[in-house]
Formats: C-alpha cells, sequence, structure tokens
C-alpha cells in the first residue's frame, strides 16, 4: 500500500542554501537536504488501483507554465506546541492554482479533501517536545534570510514509507508544466 503526495522538488542549489540552517535547535530532528520538496497535496496510504486512478488524473491536468518560486524566510507550524520549522514561500497564485487543480482532481476520483489550508513550504526539521521559546530563539538568530528563488518545470507523484523524520522519498511520476 504506498503512502503517496505530490510536490515540487528542490533544487541541488537550492537544497544546498536551505542545509546551512541545519543545527541549533535542540530536539529537532532535520530533514536531510536531498528530501527537501514542496508539497503540493498529501493522498496518503492507499491501495494499488487507487494509486493507478491518482496517476491517471494527475495526468488530466490543463497545460501551464513553469512556476517561479521563491522561499523567503522561516517559520513554524504549530504554534505553542511547534511540531515543524519550515522555509516557508511569498505568495504565489499560479502554485495555488495548481494545487487547487489537483485538490479537485483527486476529489474526483474518490480522495477525502484535505482538510489543511495550503502553506506551500519545505521542511526542514520535525519537532517533539521542543520548547517555544527555543523555537522562537532559533528563528530570531536567523532573521537575514536570503530569498532563494528557482523555476520549477514540473511537479512529481512521491511515494513514501510510513516513517519517522520523513523521506525517503521515491519519484513514481513526472508531470512537466510546461
Amino acid at each position: 500500500m504506498p503512502r503517496l503526495f505530490t510536490g515540487i522538488e528542490i533544487p541541488a542549489e537550492i537544497a544546498l542554501a536551505l542545509s546551512t540552517f541545519r543545527g541549533g535547535l535542540p530536539g529537532a530532528r532535520w530533514i536531510d537536504p536531498e528530501n527537501y520538496h514542496l508539497t503540493l497535496r498529501f493522498i496518503g496510504d492507499i491501495d494499488d488501483r487507487m494509486a493507478d486512478d491518482v496517476y491517471s488524473a494527475l495526468g488530466e491536468r490543463r497545460q501551464r507554465t513553469p512556476l517561479t518560486i521563491t522561499i523567503d524566510g522561516l517559520d513554524t507550524f504549530g504554534g505553542g506546541k511547534p511540531r515543524a520549522v519550515f522555509a516557508r514561500t511569498s505568495g504565489n497564485g499560479e502554485l495555488n492554482e495548481l494545487q487547487a487543480e489537483q485538490e479537485r482532481l483527486l476529489r474526483q476520483i474518490g480522495l477525502p479533501p484535505e482538510t489543511r489550508k495550503f502553506t506551500p513550504h519545505v521542511t526542514l526539521a520535525r519537532l517533539r517536545n521542543v520548547s517555544p521559546i527555543d523555537v522562537a530563539d532559533y528563528i530570531a538568530t536567523r532573521g537575514h534570510f536570503p530569498k532563494l528563488t528557482f523555476t520549477a518545470d514540473r511537479f512529481v507523484l512521491y511515494s513514501s514509507r510510513n516513517s519517522v523524520g520523513g523521506g525517503p522519498y521515491i519519484i513514481e511520476a513526472a508531470y512537466p508544466l510546461s
């Protein structure tokens, strides 16, 4: 039973720049740079037949142009109980449209709707029982974040194993944006 999600790959030079933010936060489980990605739609654990339907449905999307994506700062999920540190992306209407289209296509084949609001980001670390004060200090001491911009010319269908900390991720299919 595969665990699937769609995403945008992070180019090696951007991953290298993001990897410089690793460390300095006690209790954080840092994601390996080769596993950095920008999740578009988490699909979850599904059977092989539904996986085939997902593969086909994503192939029915409308043609798009490559996306320019800018990563412009650090943030956290979880508020008073932080659960992740991530690199955020600045507003991108085309990226939101791509995600919304995937949501629509996947719901048409019977997948339940995504319950979380789409927040485009690259997870850098997963947190468990990490002090919110430590997280705030970590973010505050990394206030100078250079804008990192790249062009995505495809999105991919990833599979992963059920694991703690994420990865390794395998590209099952690629869908060009041009």
